[in-house]
């Protein structure tokens, strides 16, 4: 896993605060979250460990991340920057549907800061949410299998070939930032939500999966994309045909959803 973290701060509301509107919060907890580190702990859970290149601040927060996410089966590998960590509010309404609000600018890894070291290692599968160019480069000469998102911007379009793209057909910036990577890909996937979503692939060949209804009460939409690409970056390195690491991934994400926070509830190996 290459990405980002954030130190997220969760709580439960009954509906967004209109403009001027004052609501109160209840049930708040603390997690690092955000892409990266949501992919990396799904991807620890389905292989019984994962590595996350991901760059932090030298603060409280860092080290607190560092710490949770290793209780959670990551093996954090962090550059240190001087500014902070990345926070973020995140509203859960009585619907599970999250409202996210970031602090400060994202963190990128970049290949001075580790990732070019995964060039010493063979690996099957690298989930690919942010970094630079040269990242990129540098897991691309050692992953078999490189899922990217979109919100990896300026490190896509450069020439560098990526497995697979995964974005929300429904999310106006990831489309945007899609752009400049679909040439490079050789399977675009989309996702729609509860309609489940769409794929096309280099061929032209495409294809639908349906969503995998939740086995349990909806609770929490935040962190249900992330486990979804993780699986779908689990299932492409394990070998198993488009259709099926779909199927995974789409049992990944609905897992998730019924869980409070992005850990609560993921599917794991044993699961499989």
């Amino acid at each position: 896993m290459v990405g980002h973290v954030e130190w997220v701060q969760f709580a439960q509301v009954d509906r967004v605060p209109r403009a001027g509107e004052v609501v109160h919060a209840v049930h708040p907890f603390e997690e690092p979250a955000g892409g990266g580190a949501v992919a990396a702990v799904q991807l620890a859970r389905l292989a019984g460990g994962c590595v996350l290149y991901t760059a932090l601040g030298e603060d409280e927060q860092g080290r607190r991340s560092i710490a949770r996410l290793g209780e959670l089966g990551v093996d954090v590998r962090a550059s240190f920057q001087n500014v902070p960590t990345r926070r973020a509010v995140t509203l859960i309404d009585a619907d599970g549907e999250r409202t996210i609000t970031t602090f400060g600018p994202r963190l990128d890894p970049c290949a001075e800061g580790r990732p070019d070291r995964c060039g010493a290692d063979q690996l099957d599968a690298v989930y690919f949410t942010a970094g630079d160019e040269a990242a990129l480069r540098a897991v691309r000469s050692s992953a078999r299998v490189i899922v990217a998102s979109p919100r990896a911007r300026h490190a896509l379009g450069n020439g560098v070939p990526i497995d697979a793209l995964v974005l929300s057909g429904e999310d106006e910036i990831e489309r945007h930032e899609a752009v400049r990577a679909l040439d490079e890909a050789r399977l675009v996937v989309f996702t729609e939500g509860d309609r489940g979503g769409r794929y096309r692939e280099a061929s032209g060949a495409e294809g639908r999966w349906a969503a995998v209804e939740p086995v349990a009460d909806i609770m929490d939409s935040y962190g249900c994309g992330d486990s979804f690409a993780a699986g779908l970056t689990y299932g492409l390195g394990a070998g198993l045909t488009i259709p099926d690491a779909l199927d995974l991934a789409a049992r990944c994400g609905a897992v998730c959803l019924t869980g409070r926070g992005p850990y609560e509830r993921q599917l794991t190996g044993g699961d499989l």
